[in-house]
């Protein structure tokens, strides 16, 4: 496994993995996340694997069940830009079963951890659509902030719905993982307690 969280790990996509994959592309339940609105074939799959090497501005990751080894999803940065040291971040939890469990989440704490920490990214940005209400959600909880609104920009269950700009700066990311002191506890204490008196 090349990226390791506590449940989940990240690695090279697995040709033995084609058929899971096909299985995801080929579910609606799956696709209104993602751009791809058509079916998949597995010439259309296996050509994607072929092609993976030839993609140098994306990193992508098969994401694995530390447990069972099996694939649930797949996830990658895209479009790297070394000079902005920027990239956008895809993801995607093909197993139904799992959704809501956290492991979305896990896979791109491991990812932006990678982005970040390896890449040498300094911003790493992302497209939603509004109604993925549970992905927005994880995104925020990751450390994501909202950029901004295309309007009408996705034609979904007969109506349209904005996509959302999101997106990560490295500074954001370490602050919100720096350890907190004792002492800063106690003075954020403190201060809450005297902003909270009557005048």
């Amino acid at each position: 496994m090349f990226l390791k969280g506590e449940r989940i790990g990240l690695r090279h996509p697995q040709k033995e993995s084609i058929h899971a994959y096909l299985k995801w592309m080929n579910d609606l339940d799956v696709l209104q996340y993602i751009l791809r609105i058509r079916p998949m074939s597995i010439a259309e799959e296996e050509e994607w694997f072929a092609n993976l090497h030839k993609r140098p501005e994306d990193v992508i990751f098969e994401i694995a069940s530390l447990e069972s080894g099996a694939p649930i999803g797949s996830c990658g940065l895209h479009k790297i830009n070394s000079s902005n040291r920027s990239a956008e971040l895809g993801i995607l939890i093909g197993d139904k079963a799992l959704w809501g469990k956290g492991y979305g989440r896990e896979a791109m704490g491991v990812l932006c951890r990678y982005g970040f920490d390896v890449l040498n990214l300094n911003r790493i940005g992302l497209q939603v659509y509004e109604y993925n209400v549970r992905g927005i959600r994880c995104y925020e909880r990751v450390g994501f902030r909202h950029e901004g609104r295309r309007r009408a920009a996705r034609f979904w269950n007969g109506k349209y719905w904005d996509s959302l700009e999101m997106g990560l700066l490295e500074s954001e990311w370490r602050s919100a993982r720096e350890p907190v002191s004792p002492d800063r506890c106690q003075e954020a204490e403190t201060r809450e307690k005297t902003e909270a008196r009557p005048a």
